[in-house]
């Protein structure tokens, strides 16, 4: 995969540099290429922004310095076909394992964090009429810049990629994952040694039997999901639920609706 970033401050992206992702640039599984904005600006100043029309606070990036920006990245990628872009915004998609998978499948990405009050939008209308377009929030707070964002979804995305994790199999149990427990967090997990501070592990996890370890796990997600994402059980689809997972939730002090979803029971203590 081709990751390009064009930012007004190329060395928020450092730590693309180390750990998996710095790792993979090193492999040549992904390519990461990081561009100064200020380099398409033609005034001493290098300017890339100026005052909003219609007034109010802030400022807004200029579409020309944008526009030269882009084409230059696209020109670069010559027989590569177009790239999707990807611009980080509260006003965005929330980001969710799901589009992490769905951004990990392009061959070419190109980011466009914005600073001050964003990006002047006939940028993205423009690109949109020939590029695939993803405006993505990582979550419901505004940042100074979307640079922290390029991070958070680069990373999300490079790790999904074969050959950037050292055992191919470890983001299938993540939180989030694909799969039966798709809508559940991921349970605690333990290593060694086998008490520390007193504190010992769950004996189920010593037994060897696979089959309790697996109920185990999925019954610690249930607990932790319940605590700290009810929504997500609201929203999940009882036809994944077997017999003994409704008997916990029951438990919990949750209990069917009459479209089938599970809520909490009337009168049930949050845990």
């Amino acid at each position: 995969m081709r990751i390009d970033v064009v930012t007004i401050f190329p060395e928020y992206l450092e730590p693309l540099n180390v750990s998996l992702v710095g790792k993979a640039r090193v492999r040549g599984t992904l390519d990461v290429r990081v561009h100064d904005l200020r380099e398409w600006t033609h005034d001493r100043h290098n300017t890339v922004d100026d005052t909003p029309y219609g007034g109010g606070p802030g400022m807004v990036m200029k579409p020309d310095v944008w526009g030269e920006a882009l084409d230059a990245v696209a020109a670069s990628g010559e027989g590569e076909g177009a790239p999707a872009l990807v611009v980080p915004t509260p006003s965005g998609r929330s980001f969710t394992q799901e589009l992490a998978v769905e951004l990990a499948a392009k061959p070419w990405l190109v980011f466009a964090p914005a600073r001050y009050e964003g990006i002047d939008r006939r940028v993205i209308d423009d690109y949109a009429t020939r590029w695939e377009v993803h405006e993505v929030s990582i979550g419901d707070y505004v940042l100074a810049g979307g640079e922290a964002a390029v991070l958070v979804i680069t990373e999300a995305v490079a790790r999904l990629l074969p050959g950037v994790l050292g055992n191919a199999e470890s983001h299938r149990d993540d939180s989030f994952a694909p799969g039966a427990m798709a809508d559940l967090l991921e349970g605690p997990v333990y290593t060694k040694p086998p008490v520390w501070r007193e504190r010992g592990i769950p004996e189920v996890l010593l037994s060897g039997h696979h089959g309790r370890i697996a109920r185990w796990r999925r019954d610690e997600a249930f607990r932790r999901t319940a605590a700290h994402r009810p929504d997500l059980i609201e929203r999940c689809d009882p036809a994944a639920f077997d017999k003994h997972d409704r008997a916990l939730l029951a438990e919990l002090g949750w209990e069917p609706g009459p479209d089938g979803r599970f809520g909490r029971a009337a009168g049930a203590v949050e845990e």
